[in-house]
């Protein structure tokens, strides 16, 4: 994987999980815990996404080809759906969605660990995520190397999350609400230039397959 693929991915997959997005889920999910016992959490959490992301880069290709997905097909829908978790991150449609979806895993009681649930999955590494890995290591060239650097990738992401969990009450109270609504829309906007690329190129792809004889 070269410089610029890594820095790709990288902001591709920070804009994607947005950790500081996830701060006022964080501390509402650890609300009354002490700082040792948020550190754990933070800590299972980013192993567990950690271990869901490993996954579908290394059976991503197996498992669209196991379904007969093209890779044309899954980047553009891939594409759309970052585009719409774009669309909620400008229009702060994002981080209401997801403090929703960590009251309903409590409230029903459904869950012991949060770390993992909802916390790792689906909050970090959910649809979006892993949309972006598979199509990540689809544009790699499949060598040992190329998914080693993206699993790298992984754990660099994953461990900024764990350091922003850590340092969330600092930053909550450092950007306050109208500095993650400012940040969380800009990062909107740059998903959203990336999702379209991500259409664009697999209807470059998609198109430029010659159909089949009848």
């Amino acid at each position: 994987m070269t410089r610029e693929a890594f820095l790709v991915g990288l902001v591709t997959l920070l804009v994607t999980i947005d950790p500081v997005g996830l701060i006022p889920v964080f501390l509402s999910l650890t609300r009354g815990m002490d700082r040792a016992a948020r550190g754990s959490i933070a800590l299972r959490a980013a192993v567990v996404a950690f271990a869901i992301l490993s996954f579908f880069v290394l059976a991503g290709d197996w498992l669209l080809r196991w379904l007969q997905v093209s890779l044309a097909a899954f980047r553009i829908s891939g594409g759309l759906l970052l585009f719409w978790i774009a669309f909620e991150m400008v229009f702060e449609k994002r981080a209401e969605r997801e403090q929703q979806t960590a009251d309903v895993a409590l409230g029903k009681d459904r869950i012991r660990d949060v770390a993992a649930v909802p916390l790792a999955i689906p909050l970090m590494a959910g649809p979006g995520a892993i949309t972006a890995v598979i199509l990540l290591a689809a544009k790699s060239d499949g060598t040992i190397m190329s998914l080693a650097s993206l699993l790298g990738l992984i754990a660099v992401v994953v461990a900024v999350c764990y350091i922003v969990f850590l340092a969330a009450t600092r930053l909550a109270h450092l950007l306050g609400a109208t500095g993650q609504h400012v940040l969380s829309r800009m990062l909107g906007l740059l998903l959203s230039a990336l999702a379209v690329q991500f259409v664009a190129d697999g209807l470059r792809a998609l198109l430029s397959v010659p159909p089949v004889a009848g």
